[in-house]
Formats: C-alpha cells, sequence, structure tokens
C-alpha cells in the first residue's frame, strides 16, 4: 500500500512539474503570438499582456503590404530547402565512410573531424576564404555552403550505421552490388529514422541563421527572414526597410507589432516540419546509444 502510494505522489509531481514547464514554455510564443494582433497604442501603453485589451491587424497588413517579406521568405526558404538536402547528402555519405569498417582511413578522418568540433576556425580567415578566395559575397552560396558538413550531425549518423549489420553489405557485395548502390539502395532506405532527425537539425540550423548573413550579405534583397527580424529589431527606418525602398515615412509606424508578427512569419513554416519528423526524432536520436 505504501508503495503504491509513493509512486502515486511521484506521479502527481511529475505531471505537475511537466504541466508547469510545458506552460512556462508555451507563455513566451503565447506573448509574441497574442501581442502581434494587439494594438500599438495598447502595447506602449500597457506594454505585452497575456490578454491584450485592443486588437488590430495593422502590423500584418503593413508587412504583407511590403516587398521585402516575400523577398525574404524566398530566400530563407530556399536555403533552406537548397541547403537542408545538399547538406543531408554530404554528411550521410560522409558518416558511412567514417563508420564503414573497411575503409583505411576512417579512423584519421575521424579524428579531423573531431578536432573541428573542438578548435573552430577564426573568423578572420573565415571570411576571407567565403568572400574573397570563393567570390561568395552577396550570393546564397555564401548562407548554404559553410553548414552543409556538420561534425556533430555527422557522428549522429555514425552511430547509426555503426548499429546496421555489416552482413549486409557482404550480402549485397556477394550479389554483385559496389558501394554506392549498396549505400543509395540498401543504407539509406533503412536509414529514415536518423535521416529525418538530421534533416530536422539542418533546416532548423539554415532556417534560423542570420549571422551568415551579417558577414557576408550586404544586398538587403538577399537577407533571410532572421536577418530581416534583426534589421527590423535594430534599424531606426523600418518603412524603408520593409517597403524596399529608401523611401522616407513620416507617419507612426507599428514598430513593436511588427517585430511581433515578424517572428510569427518567421516560426510558423518550420513549425510544419515537426509533424513529418516527429515519428523518427526520438528513434533517430536513441539508436546509436544502443550498442557502443
Amino acid at each position: 500500500m505504501g508503495s503504491s502510494l509513493s509512486e502515486k505522489v511521484f506521479m502527481i509531481f511529475i505531471y505537475i512539474f511537466t504541466g508547469a514547464f510545458a506552460l512556462a514554455c508555451f507563455l513566451p510564443f503565447w506573448l509574441v503570438l497574442i501581442n502581434s494582433f494587439a494594438a500599438e497604442s495598447n502595447i506602449k501603453l500597457h506594454g505585452y499582456q497575456l490578454f491584450p485589451k485592443e486588437f488590430s491587424l495593422a502590423s500584418y497588413q503593413y508587412l504583407l503590404e511590403g516587398r521585402q517579406v516575400l523577398s525574404s521568405y524566398i530566400v530563407s526558404t530556399s536555403v533552406t530547402v537548397a541547403g537542408t538536402i545538399l547538406a543531408v547528402a554530404v554528411t550521410s555519405m560522409y558518416a558511412y565512410t567514417l563508420a564503414h569498417p573497411k575503409v583505411r582511413y576512417r579512423n584519421i578522418l575521424s579524428f579531423l573531424t573531431y578536432f573541428t568540433m573542438i578548435f573552430g576556425t577564426g573568423l578572420v580567415g573565415f571570411y576571407i576564404l567565403v568572400a574573397n578566395w570563393l567570390g561568395l559575397k552577396d550570393t546564397l552560396w555564401a548562407l548554404i555552403l559553410p553548414y552543409v558538413l556538420n561534425p556533430f550531425f555527422a557522428f549522429i549518423m555514425v552511430s547509426f550505421f555503426r548499429t546496421l549489420p555489416y552482413e549486409i553489405n557482404e550480402a549485397a557485395t556477394v550479389d554483385g552490388a559496389n558501394d554506392l548502390t549498396i549505400f543509395f539502395k540498401i543504407i539509406i532506405p533503412i536509414s529514415k529514422p536518423v535521416i529525418a532527425t538530421v534533416s530536422l537539425f539542418y533546416a532548423l540550423q539554415y532556417w534560423n541563421d542570420f549571422f551568415l548573413a551579417l558577414l557576408f550579405i550586404d544586398d538587403y534583397k538577399l537577407h533571410p527572414l532572421q536577418m530581416m527580424i534583426r534589421q527590423l529589431i535594430s534599424n531606426i527606418n523600418i518603412g524603408a526597410y520593409v517597403s524596399g525602398s529608401q523611401t522616407t515615412y513620416t507617419q507612426p509606424l507599428p514598430t513593436y507589432g511588427v517585430q511581433l508578427a515578424t517572428v510569427c512569419l518567421t516560426i510558423g513554416p518550420i513549425i510544419l516540419l515537426y509533424p513529418f519528423t516527429q515519428k523518427f526524432f526520438v528513434k533517430g536520436i536513441t539508436i546509436g546509444a544502443l550498442k557502443g
């Protein structure tokens, strides 16, 4: 009886703690969402409220009338889709090479990969490489190529590939399949959990990044959404930036509302990825830990 009572108390505590933690995580999203529909005067007078007294669509109307939102959406979507596909392809092939027991120099490659996780490159050298040597300044490639191979994501895939029986490769080799055929027709179809997980990580990385745009993109027409948010927070002349022109606006602008509305428009598409990857997420993260 005592054991049963203690278990019930423990479960009640877990439910209360989990509910409180979920509420604490939800409240910031709710404040951003609900206040993006609040009137600018209400935000200036009362600050951010859980339930604003005055509502308005002026911020969304103002944003959607400008050209910068559409331009930034196209840039962010293009970079995220192209970057994720390219990064997952490169990372999966590289991870398979590291996990393959027949590759002679896999230990050296693993060390070099691990080394880059501990000692990053200098910012000056990184900028000179991308902007001057590769000539990628003010191009979308500057937002894609630096993140094509993430060492941490590569090691996640290495852990997964090492759990696959090597007898699969041997049987395919006996049937006449080469390494490319084995990888694309056998390994990839049975690696959907880890590929979906790493794809989600890469998509989040590309979608949320503004640092590369801050370094390499001077043309505001190539600014992704995250860079747009940063500009809206720091830019005094918001009207000129959102409209995509150098026109100076004299009427009051919904400054706070525009910032919140931009955040809502930014996080919307990436949230839609979770329902499609959720069933693979936990399995893809934990399956590599089942085997040392």
